[in-house]
């Protein structure tokens, strides 16, 4: 019988901490779950990062009232991935914005990838039936946009691809602060079941051009200082890379994916085996990097019956 993902197992509650890491500007964490941030201006709130139910979106409502009483008016979603965007409804934001990309990926892929994540991440989907249907944006952009929220600006961008296709940043020019969703992550796994190997890199380089102050990753601690930062973007880089470079060997030569699997533990469990959702991640990033290795460009889409014919073979 095949064993059940990592994180199927899963079901220990996370610590949240709720950081400030600017001036009003807070990042909401959980030991490895997904990451949300607060961005407090003059009259009202902007979350990034909606999480998967509306029950967790509570928990994150539950912090901002404890530093304001200003109400949510914007929800800035990184990406189109169901345990970022479902619990959108409970924020009763105005304006929920995406990049055009994502928003095409929604379209897409979007009940795909809900049917997958709910059957990978039972605690994270908790509460389900309150999820009225797919997240979709009020607001889109192409390469960037920037919203004020009374004087404070807030720059959003698209500075390539990485953990997918159509991943944006946020930036609070005057803290000099940056939500990177899951392009950045700190002692978590990156997910790569739909990334850009070849570009990741690149788009970390668009990152650390901009010099900040402080980082909220998509998964694992805020970061402050600039020291922090730094080595979280380069340990993201090295995750990537030593995922990457083994199956592309392999595919080079034409192995087979569990080659690829066997080759990339090889290189990455020396490293990388205690970062969250590790033994969760591991198999759709193999996956993923043997596909792009081999030509296809396009993540294929992941569906539930297609994660557990993938599993299924990896364990032969």
């Amino acid at each position: 019988m095949t064993k059940a993902f990592a994180s199927q197992g899963d079901m220990t509650e996370k610590k949240i901490t709720f950081e400030e890491v600017g001036r009003d500007i807070w990042a909401f964490t959980a030991e490895g779950d997904p990451n949300s941030g607060v961005i407090i201006g003059d009259d009202s709130v902007m979350i990034v990062e909606a999480q998967a139910t509306p029950r967790l979106a509570n928990k994150v409502i539950e912090k901002v009232r404890e530093v304001t009483d200003k109400p949510i008016s914007h929800l800035a979603l990184t990406h189109y991935h169901a345990v970022r965007v479902l619990g959108a409804s409970a924020y009763g934001a105005d304006q929920i914005i995406m990049g055009d990309a994502a928003r095409a990926m929604v379209a897409e892929r979007g009940q795909e990838d809900w049917d997958s994540e709910f059957q990978r991440f039972p605690r994270l989907f908790e509460g389900h039936e309150s999820i009225p249907g797919l997240t979709w944006p009020t607001t889109t952009f192409s390469e960037d946009m920037t919203v004020y929220l009374g004087n404070r600006r807030i720059d959003l961008m698209h500075l390539g691809r990485a953990h997918t296709a159509g991943d944006i940043v946020i930036h609070v020019p005057d803290e000099n602060v940056m939500f990177t969703g899951d392009i950045v992550e700190d002692h978590s796994a990156c997910y790569c079941g739909d990334g850009h190997f070849g570009d990741w890199g690149h788009t970390l380089d668009n990152i650390a051009a901009f010099d900040v102050d402080a980082i909220a990753p998509g998964r694992g601690n805020a970061l402050v200082g600039r020291g922090a930062v730094e080595r979280a973007i380069e340990s993201t880089r090295d995750f990537v890379d030593s995922t990457y470079r083994p199956a592309a060997r392999v595919a080079a030569r034409g192995g087979t994916l569990k080659e690829a699997w066997d080759a990339v533990r090889a290189a990455c469990d020396p490293k990388f085996a205690d970062y969250a959702i590790y033994e969760h991640c591991l198999p759709f990033n193999v996956a993923r990097a043997y596909d792009e290795a081999r030509g296809i460009d396009t993540p294929r889409i992941w569906t539930a019956e297609r994660d557990l014919q993938m599993w299924a073979a990896l364990q032969g």
